[in-house]
């Protein structure tokens, strides 16, 4: 005789501690990947006249996220699903 589980499949519990967070403004993001890890970079596009800078363009670089495939597969997932939600509200970008 077999026993089942009475207890309902829950989620453990996510307790956040926000007391570090920072919050910054980017515009500028790019990635690379080993086998191992996936890396994105995060910055701030400083000038937007191209053309009265000689058309270089000057990017401070912020913020590196280092993270394992599994990882950045849920947060491909998580972005996937925030940008399809934002687009039925407010339209196609």
């Amino acid at each position: 005789m077999s026993q089942s589980s009475d207890k309902p499949d829950t989620k453990p519990e996510m307790k956040l501690d926000t007391s570090n967070l920072k919050s910054s403004y980017c515009n500028v993001c790019s990635a690379t990947s080993t086998r191992e890890e996936v890396v994105l970079t995060f910055g701030v596009n400083q000038n937007w006249d191209l053309q009265q800078q000689g058309g270089a363009m000057e990017v401070q670089l912020l913020h590196r996220i280092i993270m394992s495939p599994v990882a950045a597969k849920r947060f491909h997932d998580l972005l996937t699903r925030l940008v399809n939600e934002h687009q039925q509200r407010h339209g196609g970008l």
